[in-house]
C-alpha cells in the first residue's frame, strides 16, 4: 500500500504563542485525520496565519466584503471566469514508453489542493467567546477550512449539519475538546 502523501506547508506573517512545533505537529494530525475521514490520500495544503488585516483584505478583494473574517479557503480544483485551469496530469507526446526519469518528476509533484488563511487575532477573540483553547479554535477553524477545500459548504441548514458534524468528528478523534 502506498504511504500517504498528504502534506501542510506553513507559514505565519506574525509572531503568535500559539504557533509552536508541537501546534503544527497537531494541524498535521489533523490533517491525517480529516484526510483519512474524506478518502484524501494526497495533495499538499498551504496554510497561512495572518492578522486581521491582512485577511479583511484578501475578503474584499475575493468576496467583497470589507470586514475581516476568521478563516478563508481557496481550493485549487474551483476556476472561475478569470483563472486558468492548469492540467497537471501527464502528456506523454511520444509513442515510445515512459523513461524512468518521467516516473520520479511525477511521483515526486504534490498537487495542491489549496490555501488556508487563518486570522490568528479572530481566533484568540473566538476562543475567549466560546470559552476554549486557542488551539482548539485554530484546529476547528483549519479543519472548516480544509473541508471546503475538498468540496464541503455550509450554505443550507443540512449541509452546515453534515459539515460541522464531521468537523467535531475529526477535532474529537485529535483530542481538541471544548
Amino acid at each position: 500500500m502506498a504511504s500517504m502523501d498528504l502534506t501542510l506547508e506553513w507559514s505565519s506573517e506574525q509572531e503568535v504563542k500559539e504557533i509552536t512545533p508541537a501546534f503544527i505537529e497537531k494541524i498535521e494530525e489533523l490533517l491525517r485525520l480529516a484526510g483519512e475521514l474524506e478518502g484524501v490520500t494526497a495533495g499538499e495544503v498551504a496554510l497561512t496565519f495572518v492578522d486581521d488585516e491582512a485577511i479583511q483584505e484578501l475578503n474584499k478583494q475575493y468576496r467583497d466584503l470589507d470586514k475581516p473574517t476568521d478563516v478563508l479557503s481557496f481550493a485549487m480544483s474551483e476556476f472561475g471566469e478569470d483563472e486558468i485551469q492548469i492540467n497537471y496530469e501527464d502528456n506523454e507526446q511520444d509513442s515510445g514508453e515512459g523513461s524512468e526519469d518521467d516516473e520520479t518528476v511525477s511521483e515526486a509533484f504534490i498537487e495542491p489542493l489549496g490555501d488556508i488563511i487563518i486570522s490568528v487575532p479572530r481566533a484568540i477573540a473566538q476562543a475567549e467567546d466560546y470559552g476554549h483553547s486557542v488551539e482548539r479554535e485554530l484546529g476547528f477553524l483549519f479543519v472548516h477550512g480544509f473541508l471546503h477545500l475538498i468540496g464541503y459548504d455550509h450554505q443550507s441548514e443540512e449541509e452546515e449539519k453534515i459539515m460541522f458534524g464531521k468537523q467535531e468528528d475529526i477535532l474529537q478523534k485529535a483530542g481538541l475538546t471544548r
